[in-house]
This record gives structure tokens, C-alpha cells and sequence, in this order.
């Protein structure tokens, strides 16, 4: 029980004793006493009771100490704060979330340790926070605990857990908010060392003060949020897009059509990288993508030109079993940063329409509609449509273009659509929608095509003036 009923008495000597010197003071009705072996060791410890005194700060009746003291002592490990933290967030949290979790704080909580003496290698430490510690799963009685408490990791696993348990700092550390300096510049950097993107910093940041944010407010173990007292600026990177590595248009079709030609399950996903392209879906989208969800014009030499319309409204983005609720490498979800049964239409050109048709013709559906699935009905994963990719890259790319970053991943072919829809003079307010982007974020990663695109507006503009005139 706290209290500001508290006396403090002066320092009496008891000759004989090895500690002779005694401190002795009063919390509510409870006495309390400390020895000292030096009288100026028991004026310090006096002064300082003295001093939380003057600060009004409440005494705690059992223990005799200041508030702060006690609440010093009593403080959980960051290491033990962010395990809780993350069962807490486990429950309501996506898969993609809960791994995005667990990365952002395998990179803080190795920084607010109290020594580095002994410590094991980062990539073995965040492999044992990221994969054992801030992994949750079902415990004997069903309630959810971190995975090393399960199963057994291996030794190199578990002697990293007990340093980190051993040297983690305690969180009523921050109160010094330089401590968390070195956190800040972990989540700007890769593993390698290099400037992480900002997209991904920026993440890692948000997770972070969101954990912070709950340990001020919601478990009162700070007394203010330290991010905020940081004097932390993070490295300047460049998250706009390097268009000289985007393929073009005849790039483009070239890369799909030599997928196409790369046997049965090239030819299977022939539709998919085009879907990539001429709807600048994202990987997820697509890998829910339902013959229902497709608007196609009728299949006759009348209709070759029409346009045809899908209508978006589930993703299935691919992230490991480990972060799922069922074990399975990917989680059915809504649109991304939309709510859940919001939709997204998208205009696809006859291009697409004629790869769709023919996708369906030749392997139909599965039992629940989508177009794409692996070989036993699943999603089907990354590993194997970057296979098919990297065998299309070496066909049609020259031997330098290949060691280069072109077209160097499957997702250059929705960087390289939405590009096109810009270079065409498309509203940027209708390719963020067809993108599924906000307009911050589309001048953020296309800021250099949208500024090239000015000479043009400004001539639109100026015949407009003109007109008037």
C-alpha cells in the first residue's frame, strides 16, 4: 500500500556492530531500517529517501521504498515485455501482422541489453527471438504461449534465449530515453549493415511505437513514451522506384511469353504473370483471384477489343505456417489496408481477357472457383512462380541484362503496369484505385514518371488557358 505518511529519522551509531551506522524511517504504521558499514553510505541513502520525500512521491508501507524505487524494482525485463506483448496481440492480429510483429522486436530488443559481453551471433539471437520467442502457439491447456516454451529448440537456440534473458535491460531503464538510441538505428539497418528501405524502416518504427505506446499507456511501466524525447532522424533512402530496371512494354510481353513457353507449368502461369501486369495485381490478389470475380466479354471476333472487369475482394498473401492459425503458408484476407468485404475493380485489356479465357479452358477451376493453385490445390507458392521467372529472364534477356537487376523479380511486371498506365495519361487518382494504392503512396514509389509527366500537363493546361482567352 502507497503512502505519503512517512517519517525519516536521523542516523544513530550502534558501537560493536559491523555495520554500525543505521538508517531508520517510518511508512504508515510499519518501521523500517538499513546498516551501513560507513556513516556517508547511510547520509547518501538517507538523502535520497529524503529527496522522494520533498518530490511527493508516495512510500510503499511493506517495502519501505519510494514509489519510483519499487516500480524500478518490480519492472519486467524487455525481453519479458515484448514476449507478453506479443501473445497479447497474437489473438486479433494477421498472419502477415504477427510476423511483421516478431521481426520489428528480434531487431529492438537485442539493442537494450546491459552488456554485449557474451553474446551470441545476431543472426542466431534474432533467429531464436523471431522464430521461438515472439512465435506464439497453443500450450498444454490451450492458452497461447511462446513456442520455445513447447517444443525444444535446438542448443545454439536455447543458450541464445537464456542470454537474452539473462542481459536484457529492465523497461524502467528507459526512463533514460538515450538508451534507446540503438534501437532506432537497428530498425534503420539490414542485417548486412546497409540502409534498410524506408518503407520497411518505417514499418519496424511503427510496430515499435505501438509497443511503446502500449507500455506508457496501457501497463503504466513508463511514465512517458521515450520514442517521442529521441532527438533520432532515420537515414535518408530512396523508396521511389529504379525505372531503369522496370521493364517496358515489349519487355514485358516478351518475359510473359517466353513463361508461356517454358513447358506445362509455365504455361499454367502464363495468366497469373499476366495479371501481374495488365492489372498490376499483387501476388496475394491474384492467388484468390475466382472465375466469379471475372467480368469477360462473350468469346466472339466482335467482341476481340472489348475490355473485360475483375472485381477484387480477397487476398491470400504467403507467410510461413508458423503465423497462421492453422498451419497453412498463406491467410485468406481482405484488400490490403482495406476492410474486410471492400472491393476493388479493375478494367483488364483484351490481352488479359484472351489469357484468362484460355487459362480456363485449358485447367477450369478449383472446387472453390480460383484460377491458380498448385499442384494439390493450394496456393501456389513464390518459390515457384520465381522458378518459372528466372527461366524466362535467362531466355529472353542478354547475358548482362541477367546479372543486372531488370525485370529481377515477378513484381517488376506490376511496377512496369502501373508505370504504363501513367506514361498513357492515365488520372493518378484512377491508377491508385486500379493499383489498389492511396495517392501517397503512388507519388512516394512513382514520384519520377508523375514529375516527367508535367511538359504534358502543362501544354493541356495551357491550350485550356487558351481556349479562354
Amino acid at each position: 500500500m502507497l503512502t505519503y505518511d512517512v517519517d525519516i529519522w536521523s542516523i544513530r551509531k550502534r558501537s560493536g556492530r559491523p555495520k554500525p551506522y543505521e538508517l531508520r524511517w517510518r511508512v504508515g504504521t510499519r518501521p523500517h531500517s538499513r546498516s551501513f558499514k560507513l556513516k556517508p553510505q547511510a547520509d547518501g541513502r538517507r538523502a535520497e529517501l529524503m529527496a522522494a520525500l520533498r518530490e511527493r512521491e508516495q512510500f510503499d508501507e511493506e517495502t519501505g521504498l519510494p514509489a519510483r524505487e519499487l516500480a524500478a524494482l518490480n519492472s519486467p525485463t524487455w525481453f519479458e515485455h515484448a514476449t507478453a506483448y506479443v501473445l497479447m496481440k497474437w489473438p486479433r492480429a494477421a498472419a502477415k501482422h504477427r510476423a511483421s510483429i516478431a521481426e520489428a522486436l528480434a531487431v529492438v530488443v537485442p539493442a537494450l541489453v546491459t552488456t554485449t559481453r557474451g553474446a551470441p551471433k545476431p543472426k542466431t539471437l534474432r533467429a531464436a527471438l523471431y522464430q521461438w520467442a515472439f512465435r506464439a502457439v497453443p500450450g498444454p491447456a490451450g492458452d497461447l504461449i511462446a513456442r520455445h516454451m513447447v517444443e525444444e529448440p535446438p542448443s545454439e537456440i536455447r543458450a541464445a534465449l537464456s542470454w537474452i534473458s539473462e542481459h536484457s535491460m529492465k523497461v524502467r531503464a528507459l526512463d533514460n530515453p538515450g538508451l534507446l538510441r540503438p534501437a532506432l538505428d537497428a530498425l534503420a539497418r539490414r542485417t548486412d549493415g546497409r540502409p534498410a528501405a524506408e518503407n520497411t524502416a518505417r514499418r519496424k518504427r511503427m510496430v515499435l511505437s505501438n509497443f511503446l505506446r502500449y507500455t506508457v499507456e496501457e501497463q503504466g511501466l513508463l511514465a512517458a513514451n521515450p520514442l517521442a524525447r529521441v532527438d533520432w532522424t532515420p537515414p535518408e533512402t530512396d523508396d521511389e522506384i529504379d525505372f531503369r530496371y522496370v521493364p517496358g512494354p515489349a519487355l514485358a510481353r516478351a518475359l510473359i511469353n517466353a513463361v508461356q513457353a517454358a513447358g506445362p507449368r509455365g504455361a499454367h502461369l502464363a495468366a497469373f504473370f499476366g495479371c501481374l501486369y495488365y492489372a498490376a495485381m499483387r501476388p496475394g490478389e491474384i492467388a484468390s483471384l475466382k472465375l466469379a470475380d471475372c467480368t469477360l466479354p462473350s468469346d466472339t471476333d466482335d467482341a476481340a477489343d472489348e475490355w473485360g472487369t475483375l472485381l477484387l475482394g480477397e487476398s491470400r498473401p504467403e507467410v510461413g505456417g508458423g503465423w497462421t492459425n492453422d498451419g497453412a503458408s498463406y491467410e485468406a484476407r481482405g484488400l490490403k489496408r482495406r476492410a474486410r468485404g471492400a472491393t476493388r475493380a479493375v478494367p483488364i485489356p483484351p490481352s488479359l481477357v484472351r489469357l484468362l479465357r484460355d487459362h480456363v479452358a485449358a485447367y477450369g477451376t478449383a472446387p472453390d472457383g480460383r484460377l491458380f493453385r498448385a499442384a494439390r490445390g493450394g496456393r501456389v507458392r513464390s518459390t515457384e512462380y520465381c522458378a518459372v521467372w528466372s527461366a524466362a529472364r535467362t531466355a529472353v534477356l542478354t547475358e548482362t541484362e541477367t546479372g543486372s537487376p531488370l525485370a529481377e523479380v515477378p513484381y517488376s511486371l506490376r511496377h512496369a503496369g502501373v508505370s504504363l498506365w501513367i506514361k498513357s495519361g492515365v488520372d493518378p487518382a484512377e491508377v491508385a484505385a486500379r493499383a489498389g494504392h492511396s495517392i501517397a503512396v503512388l507519388y512516394r514509389f512513382y514520384a519520377k514518371i508523375l514529375k516527367g509527366d508535367q511538359a504534358r500537363s502543362n501544354t493541356l493546361i495551357a491550350a485550356g488557358l487558351a481556349a479562354e482567352g
